[in-house]
């Protein structure tokens, strides 16, 4: 077996297009979607993801302005600039940047974004109609992987979904995702004991764990759909997933490859947030992320 890979670059092209017409469309009606990106420092792994977000923005038609602080920036003067930023009504969504110096509590900046333009959905209150099952704006990894699977005609429906991985960007939201999807959903953490007996048994496994390849074909399920959420350097400064890619997809059915799987999809569905948080002013839910 060889599995169909899930090509995230091109399906992301797709949702792209999907946004620049849904942006036109708001446009039509007064309305030009903006974002606001905040980066703290000059980390160059995060000023390549920004100015990967503006590109996107620019071309799916919505106003993207980048705030750019100094690494020295106290939390206070952070603050105060996403104070500004909620007050702005010409600003649809917020987005900070992580990571944030150390100095600064990324939680409290976080909380402090307005729930309504928080595109990454990380807000407690977005958090909680999440779980309530009510979701406004969805973080925007787990958004996109639920993209990904009814791409392949893939529905969760009744089948077992592990995570390994419980974070709150990735691995609890994804979770909630599939059981409203349906799904029997098993998280694994770093506490997980015997980890290949809980992932063997996944018809949808998704590997968000930070850790390079540390899952192999030997844990995975024959058929299963395998999600790589992990973006890491390896030793020859190539990046890879969490999972050994070529052991797992001789078992798998769909695999995600890294680069040019998950990650395209987290840019693309950060845009199709924006557009619902900028639709929302207008009083129109109907194009709400509602994966």
């Amino acid at each position: 077996m060889s599995a169909q890979i899930i090509d995230g670059k091109a399906l992301a092209a797709t949702v792209q297009s999907e946004c620049a017409t849904r942006a036109q469309t708001l446009r039509a009606r007064g309305l030009t979607p903006s974002l606001a990106v905040v980066i703290v420092g000059e980390d160059p792994a995060s000023q390549v993801y920004v100015r990967n977000k503006i590109r996107a923005c620019e071309a799916a038609g919505i106003i993207s302005t980048h705030h750019c602080l100094a690494a020295d920036t106290s939390e206070g003067e952070l603050l105060r600039v996403i104070e500004d930023l909620n007050r702005a009504a010409p600003v649809h969504g917020i987005l900070v940047q992580l990571p944030l110096p150390k100095h600064i509590n990324s939680h409290k900046v976080l909380e402090a974004i307005a729930p309504e333009k928080d595109v990454d959905g990380f807000h407690r209150e977005n958090a909680g109609l999440l779980a309530q099952g009510n979701p406004r704006l969805v973080p925007c990894t787990p958004a996109g992987v639920m993209r990904m699977l009814a791409s392949i005609g893939v529905s969760p429906w009744a089948q077992h979904a592990v995570i390994v991985g419980a974070s709150n960007i990735v691995g609890k939201p994804m979770a909630l995702l599939l059981l409203r999807a349906g799904a029997t959903v098993t998280i694994c953490n770093s506490k997980t004991r015997d980890l290949a007996h809980h992932t063997r048994q996944a018809d949808i496994l998704v590997a968000a764990v930070g850790k390079p390849k540390y899952l192999n074909g030997e844990m995975v399920k024959p058929g299963a759909v395998v999600i790589d959420v992990g973006i890491n350097r390896g030793s020859d400064g190539k990046l890879v997933g969490d999972v050994d890619f070529e052991s797992a997809r001789t078992v798998a059915a769909h695999i995600t490859p890294v680069p040019g799987g998950v990650g395209p999809m987290t840019i693309a569905m950060l845009l199709s947030n924006t557009l619902d948080a900028a639709a929302a002013t207008l009083g129109d839910s109907s194009g709400a992320q509602r994966s």
